[in-house]
């Protein structure tokens, strides 16, 4: 077992890097039950392996894992750290993170192997000052993986992704959002689907939970956090992120570093 569960000693805060088209939480897990995001994920242990499993599967023992947007997956980590990576599709597909591992194998849609940046993540965690370096760290593991990739996404749908990062929800319908992109109402959302891994209403959910954590991380109150990001309520919001991250959002979001 790694980090402070092996030594009695109180784990370290949690750190949260959030921008326009990533998000990067390494803190500790206990577990985190069924659950899928609107983006694809890279995971990484900080040392020994964590249980993942995937429906209708056995727990695998893993040390990093590519899970892509809409894949449910289950975690155990028993209090020990994990890094968590997103990356939104106008950023990066799915594809883009598989190089972050190494020998690699498939697990039922979800890829499982050896991480390759284990100390990068570890000294991202272990300094407290890594706030000030984490964004070249991240550019620097996107200008590594997106050379090997082994797909990009369609452009009509990275366009769709781009425009509803740049309208407010509420005013962009679907229709309009097709139309930006030359196809049907039809053919967008099946397009959407099958390129982003979710359909456009749960991306946009996706969205609007990752503008409530960005919320919080500044500082806002979960309450305040909830309706500027457009949730009716804080119980709205803590519903959403137990069904987005498998776990309730205080035992990531409280205490984060700064």
């Amino acid at each position: 077992m790694y980090g402070p569960a092996a030594t009695g000693e109180a784990p370290l805060a949690p750190l949260w890097r959030l921008d326009a088209g990533r998000t990067l939480f390494i803190g500790s897990l206990d577990h985190n039950a069924f659950h899928q995001h609107g983006a694809p994920v890279f995971l990484s242990s900080l040392g020994g392996p964590f249980g993942l499993r995937l429906p209708g599967g056995r727990w695998q023992a893993c040390e990093a894992a590519m899970i892509p947007a809409g894949r449910l997956h289950e975690l155990h980590l028993g209090g020990d750290p994990l890094a968590v990576f997103y990356v939104e599709p106008d950023v990066a597909g799915a594809g883009e993170l598989a190089p972050l591992l190494g020998d690699a194998r498939e697990v039922d849609g979800a890829l499982l192997g050896r991480s390759r940046v284990i100390p990068l993540m570890r000294e991202l965690y272990e300094d407290r000052a890594s706030l000030g370096w984490a964004d070249a760290a991240l550019d620097d593991l996107i200008a590594y993986s997106a050379p090997r990739a082994r797909r990009s996404i369609d452009p009509r749908a990275s366009r769709a992704v781009a425009a509803l990062s740049a309208v407010p929800e509420d005013r962009l319908s679907v229709p309009e959002l097709a139309r930006l992109c030359g196809l049907s109402t039809s053919r967008l959302q099946h397009l959407f689907a099958a390129e982003i891994g979710v359909p456009i209403r749960r991306y946009r959910a996706w969205r609007r939970m990752r503008a409530a954590i960005a919320e919080i991380v500044a500082g806002a109150s979960f309450t305040h956090a909830a309706h500027a990001a457009g949730f009716a309520d804080q119980a709205h919001f803590a519903h959403d992120f137990r069904r987005t991250f498998g776990a309730a959002a205080s035992r990531s979001l409280r205490g984060v570093r700064r």
